[in-house]
């Protein structure tokens, strides 16, 4: 049993290694080794100049982002899309990448059910920053709905934001 892991691992091993050559393009040793190779072949790495961060096999395997990076949206547009969409049951929402996902239901007074994506995609307090989706049970909302649920959303937005600068 143990021969048979041994012999696994040593697989595995070589399986990367070469995995490793062939994402390098540069042969099992890199690239610049000693044998010359042909003229054509230099020539070319001559063109196209130093390989490119990040193309190594090795690099999935790193961590190179910061740590420290966070994505921010505006708290006046994620708490107004929460008021003015409160007819809808809450699917998902996720504050770190901006995304409110609603289901489906009926507004007060309506008979047609909508189901809504919102996306508030920076952190200042603008038309841009925000990104509504509106469906129907039979397929995208006009033009019209949508653009008047964005609208009250901001409003809603613009009047909490005046409410918090007064205390």
């Amino acid at each position: 049993m143990a021969i048979r892991r041994y012999f696994w691992a040593v697989l595995m091993g070589l399986s990367l290694l070469s995995l490793s050559a062939c994402a390098t393009g540069g042969g099992l040793f890199g690239k610049g080794g000693k044998s010359g190779g042909s003229a054509r072949s230099q020539g070319s790495q001559a063109q196209t100049g130093p390989e490119p961060q990040g193309t190594k096999i090795w690099d999935l395997f790193s961590n190179t982002e910061n740590p420290n990076t966070t994505v921010e949206v505006n708290k006046y547009l994620w708490d107004a899309s929460l008021d003015v969409l409160n007819f809808l049951p809450l699917e998902a929402a996720d504050p770190f990448t901006g995304i409110i996902v609603f289901g489906y239901g009926t507004p007060p007074g309506g008979g047609r059910a909508y189901k809504a994506t919102v996306y508030i995609s920076d952190p200042a307090l603008d038309a841009r920053s925000l990104r509504v989706a509106l469906l129907t049970r039979a397929g995208p909302a006009s033009t019209e709905a949508t653009r008047a649920i964005e609208d009250a959303i901001l409003t809603r937005a613009r009047q909490l934001r005046i409410a918090d600068g007064r205390l």
